[in-house]
């Protein structure tokens, strides 16, 4: 895979193993190790992957001084709960993404269906708890045709939305 230029916003997952998260990533989703940093003893202090110009920061859980009153972690420390998902475009192949993922064991709680924003979409967790949402259009929606098909008011700005 070619290198990208660092995106302007780049998640970052903590994990309780995030040696075995690397592998499982790539296995699941296609994901490639582009940086891994290690101590003496081979765990994972920092690293990074890519995916279709995307990037991703995988890493250990963060035991040492929070950032402010941060506590980094993965969702198996603390009974599933998280904070965020982290959703990943893709311009095609969706289904046969989320077989690639099934195949290596993912969880799938939402199967690909069409949404009335004009994508297809999946969710998967992976073996930490961590939500993957994977979406790929379909479909170009109007804002004045989802507002019909939800009841909801759907705004570009604060300010539009009467907020700013």
């Amino acid at each position: 895979m070619a290198e990208t230029a660092n995106p302007t916003f780049k998640p970052s997952a903590f994990y309780r193993d995030p040696l075995a998260a690397l592998k499982w990533l790539e296995a699941a989703f296609g994901f490639e190790t582009t940086t891994l940093v290690t101590d003496e003893a081979g765990k994972v202090g920092y690293s990074e992957m890519s995916f279709l110009g995307g990037s991703v920061s995988i890493n250990s859980e963060f035991s040492g001084d929070p950032i402010g009153e941060a506590r980094m972690v993965s969702p198996a420390t603390i009974e599933g709960r998280g904070t965020q998902f982290i959703r990943v475009h893709l311009p095609d192949g969706l289904d046969a993404h989320c077989e690639r993922a099934r195949a290596a064991g993912a969880r799938i709680v939402q199967e690909p269906s069409d949404q009335f924003y004009g994508e297809r979409t999946y969710r998967v967790i992976d073996p930490e708890g961590h939500v993957w949402n994977f979406a790929q259009p379909v479909a170009q929606v109007s804002i004045a045709d989802q507002e019909a098909a939800t009841g909801l008011k759907i705004a570009t700005s604060l300010k539009e939305a009467g907020h700013g």
